[in-house]
């Protein structure tokens, strides 16, 4: 007879074989949690639209679309554009798989009608948006037909900016772009051109700005751009493309200007002002370094009242007093300018003495204060030659170096070559004016009154590199 230890003992055995087993599988395996399959990047698709889209003799007041899923409409007011431009918006309503449009204008007789809902439809889920949704219909027996296209510009830099919107008005008066709304709009893409299509055989104003909360109104400080002829459409062969040319109205200086009263000081602000009356200032000087270029400029922090050029001394390294220069307050009151025929790696001095200058507040330079630094050497500067093709020497090339948007050189091109035997390291962007009027600089268009055109540019794309000590030979192409 067995024993009860006899019998316990196969199955213990068999007992750590299936735990190894079970050990030895599940160390293999790799539990994944479920994904859920595939993002569903695909946009709604239209089932149905009642009434159905191009449909003539349209005298409904309510159009129903029905996608194949769950869709949203954002920013109506923004992305819904109908042409011809209704007095008052049409509403838009979503549940579910549909979207619900009621007409709430009378529609005009024998007119195409376009509604464009841009970037307004997406689906719930994953925001999936129906692109170049466009819904057409015509209270007549035909389809308007015209057509015209053409780009949009920023004047100053030759770039585009696709958030401007494009205006066709029948009301040809220039007062009308701010008192009434236009006939046609047409939305500018990413490489700044416009189309507008079904459009009636009519004349028109052309004008294009940044049509910021949908107003359908130009504001005075607004980026602006007009067309100098008008367009004529057809149904048959459209007009030639035009490129309009944006820009900022200068301010108008013409109006009377009311100074506002300064704000009263406080007790705590006088009692400041007494205990401190340091006027300060800071200087254009980059680690105690000038740059044998450019002048050196001293900037107060408020504008200067009064001041003493006896009381400013200009000297080199061993204050033997310099003569020749010139010292200039510039028309905001706050920055003094002091132009030099500098010397490389040469040590300067500038003194302020005492009552140098003083602002409305009593402040003043309250003790002699020197300012020491030294020039660049010609070795911390490189080279620059630049070389350009398909430069219309007929419009009077401006070569224009900018460092965050602030100018840093300009100068007339007569050639298709700029040397600089000199020149300050860093990183440029090249920008091309062209000065018809030869005054040096990019000037502004103006609508009001005297139709002026702004000045064109061209801004290159590939950024200037200039390294110190080195030559610097750059193509550039435009």
């Amino acid at each position: 007879m067995r024993t009860t230890k006899h019998i316990q003992f196969p199955i213990i055995v068999s007992f750590l074989l299936v735990i190894a087993f079970i050990w030895q599988f599940t160390s293999c395996a790799v539990i994944v949690a479920p994904t859920g399959g595939p993002r569903d990047s695909l946009p709604p698709v239209l089932i149905s639209a009642v009434p159905k889209d191009s449909l003539k003799g349209f005298t409904e007041k309510k159009i129903v679309f029905e996608f194949n899923e769950y869709v949203e409409v954002k920013d109506v007011q923004k992305n819904l554009i109908v042409s011809p431009y209704p007095k008052t918006t049409p509403s838009v309503e979503y549940k579910l798989r549909t979207v619900t449009v009621r007409l709430k204008d009378t529609l005009q007789p024998n007119t195409t009608y376009t509604l464009d809902f841009g970037d307004a439809i997406h689906d719930i889920n994953e925001g999936n948006i129906v692109k170049h949704f466009t819904y057409i219909f015509t209270t007549g027996n035909r389809f308007d037909k015209g057509t015209f296209s053409g780009r949009v510009i920023v004047a100053e830099t030759g770039n585009v900016d696709s958030t401007l919107t494009v205006f066709l008005y029948k009301n040809r008066e220039d007062s009308a772009v701010s008192k009434q709304r236009p006939s046609y709009i047409a939305r500018v893409d990413s490489t700044g051109r416009f189309t507008f299509r079904n459009l009636p055989a009519d004349t028109f104003a052309l004008y294009a700005w940044k049509d910021e909360g949908a107003a359908r109104y130009f504001g005075n400080k607004q980026i602006f751009a007009f067309a100098d002829n008008y367009i004529v459409t057809s149904q048959e062969n459209p007009p030639a493309p035009v490129t309009l040319y944006a820009f900022f109205e200068p301010e108008d200086t013409s109006k009377k200007y009311t100074p506002s009263l300064p704000k009263p000081q406080t007790q705590k602000e006088k009692d400041k002002n007494k205990e401190d009356k340091r006027f300060k200032f800071s200087t254009s000087l980059t680690s105690g370094k000038q740059d044998i270029l450019d002048s050196l400029r001293i900037s107060f922090e408020s504008k200067v009242k009064t001041y003493d050029t006896a009381k400013f001394l200009f000297t080199r390294g061993d204050f033997t007093p310099i003569k020749d220069y010139s010292l200039t307050l510039d028309t905001s009151n706050k920055d003094f300018t002091l132009h030099h025929k500098w010397i490389a790696d040469t040590p300067y001095h500038i003194i302020l003495m005492k009552n140098f200058a003083e602002d409305s507040t009593d402040r003043y330079v309250t003790k002699d204060d020197t300012i020491s630094f030294r020039t660049m050497k010609k070795e911390e500067y490189g080279s620059l030659r630049l070389r350009f093709t398909n430069l219309d020497f007929s419009k009077k090339p401006l070569l224009v170096l900018l460092q965050n948007d602030k100018i840093k050189f300009s100068t007339p091109l007569e050639t298709s070559q700029f040397r600089a035997r000199l020149f300050l390291p860093g990183e440029y962007v090249i920008r091309i004016v062209y000065d018809e009027n030869k005054n040096g600089k990019w000037d502004t268009g103006s609508f009001f009154g005297t139709r002026k055109q702004p000045e064109k540019a061209t801004t290159i794309k590939k950024k200037l590199t200039v390294k110190a000590n080195w030559d610097n030979d750059v193509d550039v192409i435009l």
